[in-house]
């Protein structure tokens, strides 16, 4: 089940009016929105649910051992023992395979030519995210950080709630535990009214839902069909501007791709009483490299520094221990997007420019530089980013290298990709990424004003549109693979 199709809407309409007609007796809510959340998750396939359940079982079950007085080292044991069981899952489902392919090939250059045990192992939509709940749960209970809250129909919701369940954000324990025992949580039905009092505007959330489905719907996936994928599938075909034109088209794809969900459960789990974190700040006006992961997928940035870089030692010690902590960070979170060398290298290179603009003492922007100089540091951070994303979107390194040689074909063939309307796709999405911030807050001038139904009718209008003006049929995001 898509967020962008009638079907999710149908169903987050029944989830919504049901949640919200016992929003008095918050058990019940929350039995409510474990449910739908299990169904949601069962529509990929029932058999997911059973491992989903398992997983957020395993890690109760571990949350609870920690409530006992343990020494430190027992404490610690624990902790290790459970995060090394969600990494063991993790590991089977989506890397078993990937390990045993690359270990058959040292192990018949030795001359041990025995084939190793392949299983056809199906990749649980998620997983990856649902494993990351589960670390950064212990984790924080180990660490004194979630004092209540903690009950087995909580921990369950918070590892299988809907919204963030297939592809984040990487919402917290830490974030997500005290609004399930906030007794005010409510979901308004009044136009301009507050979901909770620090919450998000019913206007906005339709807004930020509307906005997602119109990045997603219309531009992401035309951005795919007419411009990315052509090009990737057989580069040599193309000339140079098409080459260059479908690398500016998978970075702003990818972008729209995934800040769209990102978008859409924000504003999903919003309309539901929930705060969850911004997760895209303009990626592209970066500065320098680690200004860049501040901006893109900041949930799940700040989750390799608080979980994998500071417990690695962070920045101290030193330059050479400070590089290696990046380069392992960064490496291990190129491996969990993917399981391919693709995937190793590109978190490789990340680590390589990481390393190197703080070794050269490039991590920020100065305080006092020219417009100019921020501008070429941003037209060297983007360009090298977008060639990263070559490793990120190619199906191995011999695609890669592919790629890469077709721009030096002696014959290249006349250019067929740079049309009016390719071209137009591209610069949208440029211009959507660098649009002001406060674009929809203006839109919400008008929205604030509307009734209910008013808010109810704009949301039925904008699916209908996105169904009449995108393609025929919806891509699974970008991140639904990891």
């Amino acid at each position: 089940m898509l967020f962008p199709t009638f079907p999710f809407a149908l169903f987050f309409l029944v989830v919504l009016l049901t949640a919200t007609a016992v929003r008095s007796f918050p058990r019940v809510r929350h039995l409510v929105l474990l449910g739908a959340s299990y169904f949601f998750y069962g529509c990929w396939d029932p058999r997911l649910v059973l491992l989903l359940w398992a997983v957020s079982t395993v890690n109760y079950l571990a949350v609870r051992a920690l409530d006992h007085p343990f020494d430190p080292k027992t404490r610690t044991r624990l902790t290790a023992g459970t995060v090394a069981l969600n990494l063991g899952v993790l590991g089977f489902f989506k890397y078993y395979g990937f390990f045993v392919e690359s270990l058959s090939v040292p192990l018949s250059a030795l001359g041990w030519s025995r084939d190793l045990p392949l299983l056809e192992v199906v990749l649980p939509v998620g997983i990856s995210f649902i494993v990351f709940r589960g670390i950064s749960l212990v984790v924080d209970v180990s660490r004194g950080r979630i004092p209540e809250g903690r009950t087995y129909v909580n921990v369950l919701l918070y590892m299988a709630f809907f919204p963030h369940l297939a592809a984040g954000p990487i919402v917290r324990a830490t974030d997500f535990m005290p609004q399930l025992t906030a007794s005010n949580r409510s979901a308004s039905t009044g136009s301009g009214e507050r979901l909770d009092p620090e919450g998000t505007p019913v206007d906005m959330a339709v807004l930020l839902f509307l906005w997602g489905l119109f990045k997603k719907v219309v531009l992401a996936h035309y951005l795919a069909e007419e411009v990315v994928n052509p090009v990737h599938f057989d580069p040599s075909l193309y000339g140079r501007v098409d080459l260059l034109l479908a690398l500016y088209g998978y970075s702003i794809q990818i972008y729209l791709d995934f800040s769209a969900y990102s978008d859409m459960a924000i504003a999903s789990a919003a309309l539901l009483g929930f705060r969850f974190p911004i997760n895209f700040n303009q990626p592209y006006r970066a500065v320098s490299f680690s200004d860049f992961w501040r901006r893109w997928h900041i949930s799940l940035s700040t989750w390799l520094r608080d979980y994998l870089y500071i417990p690695l030692g962070g920045n101290r010690g030193g330059d050479g221990k400070t590089a290696r902590n990046l380069m392992i960070t960064m490496v291990l979170g190129g491996l969990w997007h993917g399981a391919g060398w693709t995937f190793v290298l590109w978190g490789a290179f990340h680590g390589l420019l990481l390393a190197g603009e703080r070794l050269l003492g490039l991590g920020t922007a100065a305080p006092r530089a020219s417009r100019t100089v921020r501008v070429v540091r941003i037209f060297v951070v983007f360009h090298l980013v977008t060639l990263a994303w070559l490793l990120f979107r190619s199906a191995s390194l011999d695609a890669v290298l592919g790629y890469l040689g077709a721009f030096g074909q002696a014959d290249a063939p006349a250019t067929t990709m740079a049309r009016v309307f390719p071209i137009t796709l591209v610069l949208a999405g440029f211009l959507i990424h660098f649009a002001p911030p406060s674009l929809l807050s203006t839109a919400q001038r008008t929205t604030r004003r509307l009734p209910a139904w008013g808010l109810g009718l704009l949301a039925g209008l904008g699916l209908l549109a996105a169904e009449a003006f995108g393609p025929e049929g919806v891509a699974p995001f970008i991140y639904f693979q990891f």
